[in-house]
Parts: structure tokens; C-alpha cells; sequence
């Protein structure tokens, strides 16, 4: 029988050819080695398919699904959670990319603390890959409350026990579904816990609707008010402080 990996990376990828050989090869260079790379193509038509399949032969750890007809970034996240075996699951987007100690420290921090739910501190990239001497701090933990007026949780950071969360999906909505998981799990009990080590890189400026500040300020509010059920002045409170952390992010 097939051993199980310790950690299931969950990559949902998308017209992705310019960036996505960077993210595989953050995750290949990490000095932690039981993994399993899950990537999700939700119908590229750019040769990233090619690509994945270029990788999936090379090294075995690499999982490749092809979705059959463009979905967007949750059902092709919640595709590869079916598929994920290992027992922590961390995700990372196509354009993104890890540190090589990643994974060997968050799931240190992760063991020894006997932790159900992490993130970390990452740093900003522009378009070309270059570092903007900009770190965004992972405070030291993060309950729902606290989750609803601040998105301070970078999704590439994010590492999940399920042993202890147990399973999970996201909602099937455009954007802001990992805000909206997120919440969903730390409305159970759970405590998310950082780790402030700048372990992941966040690459910003690129114009797909993950990135567009107006849109995900506008999702936010979709989750406030249709997901969580917030009435309209606990939702504006929220949304008050959410804008505030945002613009801080950005300074």
C-alpha cells in the first residue's frame, strides 16, 4: 500500500504559463520533502496544461486534475481537497511561491505547539518576481471575531490540520472564498495561530479578480451579509476595520 504524504499542497491554477514553473519549483526546493502537489487547471488555454503535465512526469509528488469546463478558483480548490490524502493541507495559488524551509517550519510550529489551524508572515513580489521590501506580520493568533475585521490571513500561508478541523470545503463563490472558509472553521472553536516568519511571497499587481482591490472590497461585504448573516451595522463595523488593515497592508 501506497504511504500517505504528510502534507496535500492545494494549487488551483488558470491560464498560469507565465508564473506557474516559479510556484512548482518553490515547492520542489522545499527541504521538507513529504509532499503531494495537487493542481487543479480550470481550463487554461495558454500551454499550462502542457506545462503541468511536463512537471507531473517529472516528479510523481506532482498531481495534476483537469477540470472540464472553467469554474473558478473554489471548485477547482475544493476539487483538489477531494483528491488531497495527507493529513495537513496547505494551499498555494499559481503566481505565488514558497520559502524552501515553508513547510518544515510551519509544520514544526504546527507539532510542537499541537496547533489544528496556522498561518505565517509573507512578503510582497511585483509581476516579475522581484521582492518589494514589504512584509505583512502574522499576529500571534486569530479568533472568528477578530477573523471578520481583518483579512490578515495570507491563503499561501495557510496550513490545516483536518485530524483536528476535520473535513472542509469552500464556498462557490469568485472571490474571497478562502476569507469565507477561514471563518467558517474558526466559527467551530477554532483558534488560527501564526507563525511570524516570512515564509511565502505574494505576488501583487496582476489584474484577475483575486487581485482587484475594488472587487474583494465588495465580496467582503457578500460574505458579511449573505454568508455569515451580519446585519447591516455589524456588517459596516467589520467593514470599517477591514478597510483600515487593508490600506495598513499597503503602506
Amino acid at each position: 500500500m501506497t504511504k500517505k504524504p504528510i502534507v496535500s499542497i492545494i494549487t488551483p491554477s488558470y491560464n498560469a504559463i507565465q508564473y506557474i514553473n516559479s510556484t512548482i519549483e518553490s515547492v520542489k526546493n522545499q527541504s521538507f520533502e513529504d509532499w503531494e502537489m495537487i493542481i487543479v487547471d480550470d481550463c487554461s488555454t495558454d500551454g499550462t496544461q502542457q506545462l503541468l503535465q511536463i512537471h507531473k512526469e517529472q516528479d510523481e509528488r506532482i498531481k495534476v486534475v483537469y477540470l472540464e469546463e472553467n469554474s473558478g478558483a473554489a471548485v477547482a480548490r475544493n476539487t483538489a481537497l477531494k483528491y488531497a490524502s495527507a493529513r495537513f493541507i496547505a494551499f498555494l495559488d499559481s503566481d505565488d511561491r514558497w520559502k524552501p524551509e515553508k513547510l518544515e517550519r510551519q509544520l514544526s510550529f504546527m507539532r510542537e505547539k499541537d496547533l489544528s489551524f496556522t498561518f505565517t508572515a509573507y512578503e510582497l513580489m511585483n509581476q516579475e518576481g522581484s521582492l518589494l521590501n514589504k512584509k505583512i506580520a502574522a499576529p500571534a493568533q486569530i479568533s472568528y471575531q477578530e477573523m471578520l475585521k481583518n483579512t490578515i490571513i495570507g491563503c499561501l500561508t495557510v496550513m490545516i490540520d483536518r485530524e483536528k478541523v476535520g473535513d472542509f470545503r469552500m464556498p462557490n463563490i469568485r472571490t474571497r472564498q478562502d476569507m469565507a472558509t477561514w471563518l467558517s472553521i474558526l466559527k467551530k472553536g477554532h483558534i488560527a495561530f501564526g507563525l511570524n516568519e516570512t515564509l511565502a511571497e505574494y505576488r501583487i499587481g496582476n489584474p484577475s479578480i483575486s487581485k482587484n482591490k475594488w472587487k474583494a472590497a465588495s465580496m467582503n461585504w457578500f460574505v458579511y451579509r449573505k454568508i455569515e448573516k451580519l446585519n447591516v451595522f455589524m456588517a459596516c463595523w467589520c467593514f470599517s476595520h477591514y478597510a483600515f488593515h487593508a490600506l495598513m497592508k499597503r503602506i
